[in-house]
């Protein structure tokens, strides 16, 4: 079976709901007939109807009816809250795909009367522009049907890997908090090239667009960044010597401090 051939209903249609409707529907995945949102909020729900196309409902009965395959896109903290409204209408026939931060499969199982297929996902941010990169992990239960269904979704959102879920908290601290990491840095460049005398729109601009063009670079050469980095990198030129600068500072050994430290953080959160 295809992933068309499957209906997806969302619990919750906030901003990574939609994006994944977006995304679902520009790779043509599946038509928005087949697609569903249960969004309590009735101004959310037309604006959604409106914009997509696709259905919307504040019944969490219907959603489940009409939908074999379930993506939870509410925030952590209202999970008990959320899903026990669902518990009597999810059988074992549903797939689960979980996109709430720090809940493990063991604790999301918990949440069901009877065993299901559970799929834990962890995306970022930029899938909000289709350009995420996100991992997830099974629990015993989910086929290799179910495996191929969550990687087309959330490939429709930018990359997607399988990992065990024991790596999670290292997915989060990498990827997760990982734009936020980029974003300290762009702002630092560009502050950098306002100190060095450009008119700060101009440094914006600049930086953006190196950021930018150095990752889809990267991407579509598939040479590893040391690679890059030495193409980039004359004897005695202004590269090498921005380099010595980085290097003084502990630059990488910072950078990976702080995804040590949000990973940590991620499975005290966890606990």
């Amino acid at each position: 079976m295809t992933v068309s051939s499957y209906s997806i209903g969302f619990i919750g249609g906030g901003q990574m709901a939609e994006a994944m409707v977006r995304g679902i529907l520009a790779a043509g995945l599946v038509p928005k007939e087949r697609i569903m949102i249960a969004e309590p909020t009735t101004v959310r729900c037309d604006y959604l109807q409106a914009q997509y196309g696709i259905c919307c409902t504040q019944d969490a009965e219907s959603l489940c009816r009409a939908c074999n395959v379930l993506v939870v896109a509410v925030k952590p903290q209202l999970a008990e809250l959320v899903l026990t409204q669902y518990r009597s209408f999810i059988k074992a026939g549903h797939l689960i795909l979980s996109i709430m931060a720090g809940i493990p499969l063991q604790v999301l199982a918990g949440y069901f009367t009877e065993p299901v297929r559970l799929i834990r996902v962890m995306p970022n941010t930029p899938a909000l522009v289709l350009a995420g990169a996100s991992a997830f992990s099974p629990n015993l239960l989910v086929t290799s049907e179910d495996r191929k269904i969550a990687m087309a979704l959330f490939s429709a959102i930018g990359s997607c890997v399988e990992v065990p879920e024991s790596q999670l908290d290292a997915v989060t601290g990498l990827s997760g908090s990982g734009p936020g990491y980029v974003f300290t840095f762009i702002e630092a460049m560009i502050d950098g090239g306002v100190l060095a005398g450009l008119p700060r729109p101009v440094a914006e601009q600049l930086v953006l667009q190196t950021v930018y063009g150095s990752a889809k670079l990267a991407l579509e050469t598939g040479e590893p960044p040391a690679v890059l980095k030495g193409k980039v990198t004359s004897p005695g030129g202004t590269t090498i010597t921005g380099l010595q600068v980085l290097e003084e500072g502990a630059f990488r050994g910072v950078v990976m401090g702080a995804v040590a430290a949000a990973t940590l953080r991620s499975k005290e959160l966890g606990a």
